[in-house]
Order: structure tokens, then sequence, then C-alpha cells
């Protein structure tokens, strides 16, 4: 990563691949475009907390090794998954916490199906936490980001058409990826999400992950009008990648 692309993206959040390989390989792993498309560290906690939730906020768990296993239980369940860090993008393998329990954490994971937690060891991951929070409606077709109580900025969004919905849920950012050609599909950036398509297995040779991500065509914006993923204008993903961690929760409500 060359620093002056690093300087680009927010503390506290991993760059995925240079410019010119990151449409590229988004294209292949998410679910965004439409029919017509072509296809500062954040305050908080280092290694183990306390028993309690993050303040005004949520944990985000950063893997310190180059992998991390998920078991089924704490102390010592059945190992479910082994996920490697960095991910398949080239970012800190990162996990939104749900619980803690002692020396245990359990998280949400980014793996089939939507929705499912496992518990790593603390020891195993760097704790920061976040005041941040993204909550999209689709009913209203806008998201909202918010710090604490306040909110932010809001803005208009494209979901997924009917015949490939984006599913309601409780997500977070995984990689931050900023592709070579801001006019292209998908924009100035986008956030990887650790949810999936639930109408697609597969999309462009990968697993149907789903996004938020900029478009220059705004004419979208307020539709049905993507595969699943979310869109926001140029501007509206510029002001997050500025500021949003990777980690950050984001809620998508019907």
């Amino acid at each position: 990563m060359d620093p002056m692309r690093r300087s680009l993206m927010p503390r506290g959040a991993s760059v995925a691949l240079p410019a010119l390989a990151a449409a590229a390989v988004l294209a292949a792993a998410t679910a965004c475009s439409s029919a017509s498309d072509s296809p500062e560290e954040p305050s908080g906690t280092s290694g183990r907390a306390e028993e309690s939730a993050a303040p005004e906020g949520s944990y985000i768990a950063t893997a310190v090794g180059d992998e991390v296993e998920v078991r089924s239980e704490p102390d010592g369940g059945e190992v479910v998954h082994t996920l490697a860090s960095p991910n398949d993008f080239g970012a800190d393998r990162t996990f939104l916490v749900r619980q803690v329990r002692g020396g245990w954490l359990e998280v949400l994971l980014p793996v089939r199906p939507n929705g499912s937690t496992g518990w790593i060891e603390a020891d195993d991951v760097e704790l920061t936490a976040t005041a941040f929070r993204v909550e999209i409606d689709m009913s209203e077709f806008s998201f909202t980001v918010v710090e604490g109580g306040e909110e932010l900025r809001t803005g208009p969004i494209g979901i997924g058409t009917s015949e490939t919905p984006t599913p309601p849920g409780e997500y977070y950012f995984t990689e931050l990826l900023r592709p070579s050609d801001p006019a292209g599909a998908y924009g100035a950036y986008a956030f990887g999400l650790s949810g999936h398509s639930d109408t697609l297995e597969t999309f462009a040779g990968g697993p149907g992950q789903l996004a938020v991500h900029g478009t220059d065509d705004e004419s979208g914006l307020g539709g049905e009008v993507s595969h699943g993923c979310i869109r926001v204008s140029n501007e509206d993903i510029t002001w997050m990648a500025e500021r949003l961690p990777l980690g950050t929760p984001v809620e998508i409500t019907e």
C-alpha cells in the first residue's frame, strides 16, 4: 500500500488493495451492480475487556495474528470456523462484539447465514470502541450515521430489486476499498459488509457479499436498483470513508 493511498483512509481501517486491483476484486466478490451495470483508531480498550458493553457504542475486535479460531461455545467449544487475517481483500480481520464473557468474546461473523455468531478468545484480538453506527431504512430509502445519540449525516440510498433484495439485519464493515474509477459501478469508495445476498449464492465469481458503496449516477438513489448492495452518493461514501472505522455496526431495516 503506498503512503499516499494509505493517508486517504480512516484511522482504524485497513485498505484492502491498491486502487487498480480493488475494483476488479470487488466486482468478483460482491453482489452490487444492478442488472444494467457491468459487472484515529477509535478510543477504547486494548486487550481483554471487562464484562460490559462499550460505552455509548460497540466493541470492535481486530485480529492480532494470522488467523482466528471461532468456537461454538466459550471456554473451548468446537471450532466451527478458522478465519484468516488479513481477509481475502487484504484487510485486517475484524469482528463486531456482541458480548464479553471473561476472556471470551461472542462476535458477529462475516459468514453465511447472515447473523451468525461465534466465540473467540480475547487474547487473539485487540479491542477498540466506536460510538459510530450506520442505520439504513429501506422503507424510507435513506441512511443515517449516528455517533452516540447524535445524528451526524443522512442521505438517500439505492437498494436491491425485488428479484435480488437487500436482506435486513445487523452487519458491520469488513473492508474499505477505493476503486480506481470513481465514475464506475462502485463509486469513489466501497465498504464491504459482513452479510451476503439471500438470493445469490455467487456473483461474478464471488460469494455474493454485500457492500455499501458510492455511485456517480444519483438517479438510482431512492429506488430499487442493485443486486442487494446499498448505494449512496459519492459525496456521502467519501464522508463515511474519512470517518468510520472497520467494524462499524450497520443496521438495515425494512
